[in-house]
């Protein structure tokens, strides 16, 4: 039989996370890191109010002010040491002032269950309750808060001293990586067991000694004699004689009450490590310093401040830096002990395989932070890009197989993908075992990785496979997984169907092969299409010409990519190959997309111009037909009114005053007929009432088919 407990763990497996839920959490990690940093960036814009470094700025004497500012006659080295003792004074100063009564940020957690999570959740009744401009005033004022709160006065006091700073902030985005810890369930006293319920917590029972031992503990009177332990005499040779001598010990003092020193108070549940800190900068040096007064109280110790992988309240995978002007600066690889080997892959500039292609991960972090960058970079920025560039190349090698995996700089050849390959003459660099009964595996550089692609894939890339070119590896073939309606015969009829159909066996023929042959893009060329001779365009049997990229154009030939192309060359008379340029796939069928035409050089003038000429047909069509259409509305308009005064004429009910309101027309109650205000006759006949009735003429000449006069 299976232990319960393995039965539980096997029911409590998570599934493994869908395609779609990959990308549906990494558009969800986007989103959380841009709400992060515009917080981060108010919290910074809150620091340089000049009324909270007003209240804060008298806290700095006149002696922390010059230990911050050193004289400009002063040595590199003592400059660094007197800001290093400035720092240390006032980081002193405030601990003993701040009061921490609030829990701040924390890591983002996944809920396994949002229904039964998510549902019990509660916010801790300790929550930081700074929301307002109007609050962090406060805060200032009775230095109580969280101890974010804490860093981010902090930073204001140190900038109120002239100090240049800058406002450190680690996000804690919800992970879009797998295998990120899940928020816990929320526990019920209800549910818990009576033994559970009576049994203490630790700090119940260490808090229950503490106090006895206080109790039984007195304080000996100055006249006792005190005497030797026991213990303490055994074990000596003449033990039997000895005698205890008569001891005065000496007076105590009697103990005088001393209030504590205030310190930081942490909150149950907080991670030891910063989520807010800040950054000073060494004038002496050129270099950022990171300095934490309230958590770690750490300075110039950048290491110190990175959580370790086992804090489930605090992980440091985004570290953005917040200056004066509001300009930021990822500062990660500062902080980061293994930045390309565990901390890269938690970001969305390293996460791989969630569909949304190579690199785009870095590309949207870069534009996130384009709009608080700088439009120029000054020399300390080059010189800290220069310190971060060095951070990360001296950074070890890994020394667990799973950190090798999408490594930047190191790769094993079990973690090739399946379209990559070695080069030949690729060195290895060390070796590494995975457990103690495996083999040793070699490692080499990434940069020796190349990706290697079949025919069809090179040809719409531009480039063709050399002559006499062996493939590097051959892929073993996907199977098509069976349908849930396909039989045995409509198989056969397919496989036979593969080797007469061009657009299944591709360009070269591989599909018919057992295997896929690839190459890398050493043993490949450019792709040169016949050339454009007497003005007549190269086709293929499908009477295009392929152009997947323009260096598959043919030499005295021009891809003109335009809608219209293909009527104005036929228009014109010239030879022309709409151009294929890709494949658009819907299910496994693959529908050709073509964009415009390739004609020669020479005719490429009067296509471009005829193409002008019937854009300019197009406009004066779609503006007759505009103006077809405000006529016929304009016609309608004017028929209702019409219709609306004729109505208003005959009605017996209308009151004199309406009519004069409306300005319309007055009926001559005698004889019925309509006048026009200024008493003329309405001469328009047209719609008057016929005193021939043509119901008759039409009842009795119901064939005539013509007019009546």
């Amino acid at each position: 039989m299976v232990p319960s407990s393995k039965r539980a763990a096997a029911v409590d497996r998570r599934k493994p996370a869908t395609r779609e839920e990959k990308d549906r959490r990494v558009l969800i990690h986007k989103m959380h890191l841009l709400c992060l940093l515009a917080h981060v960036e108010l919290r910074n814009r809150w620091c340089n109010d000049p009324r909270v470094q007003e209240t804060l700025g008298g806290m700095v004497t006149d002696k922390i002010q010059g230990l911050l500012n050193p004289r400009a006659n002063l040595p590199q080295y003592s400059k660094s040491e007197s800001l290093k003792r400035g720092l240390t004074e006032i980081g002193t100063l405030f601990r003993c002032k701040y009061l921490i009564t609030e829990r701040g940020l924390r890591r983002a957690l996944w809920a396994e269950d949002p229904e039964e999570t998510l549902g019990q959740y509660k916010l801790p009744d300790d929550t930081e309750s700074t929301f307002e401009k109007s609050d962090f005033l406060d805060a200032a004022k009775t230095l109580r808060g969280s101890r974010d709160v804490g860093a981010q006065l902090f930073c204001a006091l140190l900038r109120s001293a002239g100090v240049e700073t800058r406002l450190v902030c680690s996000l804690q985005p919800l992970a879009c990586a797998a295998g990120s810890p899940a928020m816990p369930k929320q526990r019920h006293g209800p549910t818990q067991t009576t033994t559970q319920a009576k049994q203490p917590s630790k700090m119940a029972l260490y808090e229950a000694a503490v106090a006895k031992y206080e109790t039984n503990t007195q304080i000996p009177d100055p006249g006792t004699v005190v005497a030797s332990p026991r213990r303490r005499r055994l074990g000596h040779p003449n033990a039997t004689a000895y005698h205890v001598p008569n001891m005065t010990p000496v007076p105590t003092p009697t103990p005088q009450v001393h209030t504590p020193v205030q310190g930081p108070k942490v909150v149950k549940g907080e991670s030891m490590y910063p989520v807010y800190w800040v950054e000073v900068l060494d004038k002496a040096y050129q270099k950022w310093q990171p300095v934490d007064p309230l958590v770690t109280h750490k300075q110039f110790a950048p290491k110190a401040l990175e959580p370790p992988a086992a804090d489930t309240q605090n992980c440091l995978s985004y570290a953005v830096a917040f200056d004066t002007e509001g300009c930021v600066k990822d500062v990660t690889r500062r902080y980061a002990r293994a930045y390309n080997s565990k901390t890269r892959r938690l970001r969305v500039d390293g996460v791989s395989g969630t569909g949304t292609g190579t690199g785009t991960g870095e590309k949207w972090w870069r534009r996130a932070l384009r709009r608080y960058r700088r439009l120029y970079e000054n020399d300390l920025d080059q010189i800290e890009e220069t310190e971060l560039a060095a951070e990360e190349a001296k950074e070890p090698m890994p020394k667990n197989v799973a950190d090798f995996k999408d490594h930047p700089v190191y790769a094993l050849e079990r973690h090739l993908r399946r379209h990559e390959v070695l080069v030949p003459d690729a060195q290895t660099t060390g070796t590494i075992k995975a457990s103690t009964k495996g083999s040793l595996e070699r490692i080499y550089r990434r940069r020796d990785v190349r990706v290697a692609r079949s025919r069809d894939k090179w040809y719409r890339l531009g480039r063709v496979v050399k002559v006499g070119e062996e493939p590097v590896k051959i892929l073993p073939k996907i199977k098509r997984k069976k349908g849930r309606f396909d039989d045995d015969d409509d198989e056969q009829e397919s496989e036979g169907d593969e080797e007469r159909d061009p657009d299944r066996v591709g360009l070269f023929g591989d599909a018919l092969l057992k295997g896929t042959p690839i190459y890398s893009i050493d043993q490949t060329d450019l792709y040169e299409a016949e050339p454009v001779v007497n003005g007549r365009i190269p086709k293929n049997k499908f009477g295009n010409i392929d152009i997947y990229v323009p260096s598959m154009a043919p030499r005295g030939g021009v891809h003109i990519i335009h809608e219209r192309a293909a009527q104005a060359a036929y228009i014109l008379g010239v030879d022309y190959a709409p151009a294929l340029t890709g494949f658009k796939f819907s299910g496994r069928t693959g529908t050709a997309v073509l964009s415009g035409v390739v004609v020669a050089q020479e005719n490429e003038e009067g296509v471009r111009e005829t193409i002008q000429g019937l854009e300019d047909m197009d406009e004066e069509l779609e503006q007759e037909r505009r103006s077809r259409l405000a006529l016929r509305m304009w016609s309608r308009l004017l028929k209702g009114l019409r219709i609306r005064e004729r109505i208003w004429a005959n009605n017996p009910d209308n009151p004199e005053e309406e009519e004069k309101q409306e300005g319309g027309f007055e009926t001559d109650k005698g004889k019925g007929k309509e006048v026009d205000v200024d008493g003329h006759e309405d001469l328009d006949m047209q719609d008057a009432k016929s005193d021939v009735s043509e119901e008759y003429f039409m009842g009795e000449d119901e064939e005539g088919g013509g007019f009546l006069i």
